[in-house]
């Protein structure tokens, strides 16, 4: 068990970064993405549950406001959020400048609170009129790309501190091989064109997951499952990145100078390892028993706290800067939220002890949002009325804060918040 009560004290560089997390799709709701399109809608949701549209979401299209006070009462110094295409773009070759005029409203707002932009292009989202023409499936939709960022980023870039060009590309859940290996070009293309109008940091978000040998790493069969699975799911974007070379197993390989170099760091979400069974057809297969928790009624995907895949994940990227984007636990006890960031920034500062690079660290999420289909996950530091979009700080919010505002943890912010280790097997 993680006696986060025997942690000592740590303290971060001066100028690290502190900040949140949101999606725009996730918090904005009603931008007429194929997510909300009938035409596209799954049945069900993650776990099984049926499917909820997000509808207005937090409504933060409208109370953008509300959320950078939530930012400002944090102490938070960085600010990751996305301009969603499909308000930009809503048809083929349709611009919307009211759109475009609202975010710039919104990036003006962070910039007199002293908020850095990190700003997602693509986060999982994009026009109904481009996911009908095959989306990320060929490259020959790269001219739909083009023109809309060729558009946009000019408009915007004075505004922008760090740029992400698109959110985890990597997630087997979400896109197959061939459309890995496709927008591994469509990040490189958004990157060559960004620095056209910027001269500030690009990166694509990598969802980081440690892959996990069921019977531990002497285990041949599972060893080779969680290799192979690794490399489609990390090391082929690493690696592309580093030598320029598109390659998978089974695929044939090519080589792109403008994927070389085509991120100036790596901007990493990470919240779980997964388990791999090479003796089972799913491959993946659950946590062990031994460390599994029951943070929610319906099984999401974050049930288990291993703080070591922070250390693990920046020893193999300690080659560029790092900019932790993402990273949180779905919980109903908001206690097991507030042991959950104690773990994972006492692994990290042992990280950065051991030589990583790491700017800033950025909690997912701010809000309690739409989780792709369901609000039924809440990973937020503030709550949401669902009627009234109130927004109420949590504890673990307000223990955020004090990190932030203190620059590291300690036992007496820890205390203020958390009198013992939190059951969230046996909560009442």
């Amino acid at each position: 068990m993680l006696d986060i009560f025997n942690y000592s004290e740590i303290k971060f560089p001066e100028g690290f970064l502190w900040g949140a997390s949101t999606a725009g799709q996730q918090i904005e709701g009603c931008n007429n993405s194929f997510f909300d399109s009938n035409e596209f809608m799954p049945k069900t949701a993650f776990g099984g549950i049926p499917y909820e549209p997000a509808g207005k979401a937090c409504n933060s299209f409208e109370m953008f406001d509300k959320d950078t006070e939530l930012l400002k009462s944090m102490n938070l110094s960085i600010y990751r959020m996305s301009i969603e295409w499909s308000r930009i773009e809503p048809e083929e070759g349709v611009f919307d400048e009211n759109a475009l005029k609202h975010y710039l409203k919104i990036f003006s707002l962070l910039k007199e609170n002293g908020i850095k932009l990190c700003l997602t292009l693509h986060h999982m989202s994009h026009p109904v009129w481009f996911h009908k023409k095959g989306f990320f499936n060929t490259l020959d939709n790269m001219k739909y790309w083009e023109e809309y960022l060729e558009y946009l980023i000019p408009k915007i870039a004075e505004y922008v501190d760090f740029w992400i060009i698109i959110n985890e590309m990597n997630l087997p859940f979400e896109y197959n091989i061939e459309q890995r290996l496709n927008m591994v070009e469509y990040h490189a293309r958004g990157y060559r064109i960004i620095k056209k109008y910027s001269d500030k940091p690009a990166s694509s978000s990598h969802s980081y997951s440690e892959k996990w040998p069921l019977r531990g790493r002497h285990d041949t069969l599972d060893n080779l499952m969680a290799q192979i699975l690794d490399y489609q799911e990390n090391e082929f974007f690493f690696h592309a990145i580093r030598t320029g070379e598109i390659c998978m197993p089974f695929k044939d390989g090519k080589y792109s100078s403008e994927v070389k170099g085509s991120c100036d760091f790596w901007s990493l979400n990470t919240y779980v390892r997964q388990m791999v069974d090479g003796r089972s057809k799913d491959v993946r297969t659950d946590f062990y028993k031994a460390s599994h928790l029951k943070n929610l009624d319906v099984p999401f995907y974050t049930e288990e706290i291993h703080p070591e895949i922070i250390i693990n994940m920046l020893m193999r990227c300690n080659d560029k800067p790092c900019l932790i984007t993402e990273n949180g636990i779905a919980t109903n006890d908001d206690r097991m939220r507030i042991a959950y960031i104690s773990a994972i920034l006492q692994s990290l500062k042992e990280a950065m002890n051991l030589g990583a690079n790491v700017m800033g660290y950025l909690h997912w999420s701010l809000l309690d949002n739409w989780e792709w289909g369901s609000y039924f996950p809440t990973f937020g530091l503030a709550e949401v009325d669902r009627k009234t979009f109130e927004r109420k700080l949590k504890d673990s919010g307000k223990f955020y804060g004090e990190i932030a505002k203190n620059n590291g943890f300690s036992q007496e912010i820890l205390r203020k918040y958390i009198k013992e280790i939190p059951s969230v097997i046996n909560r009442q």
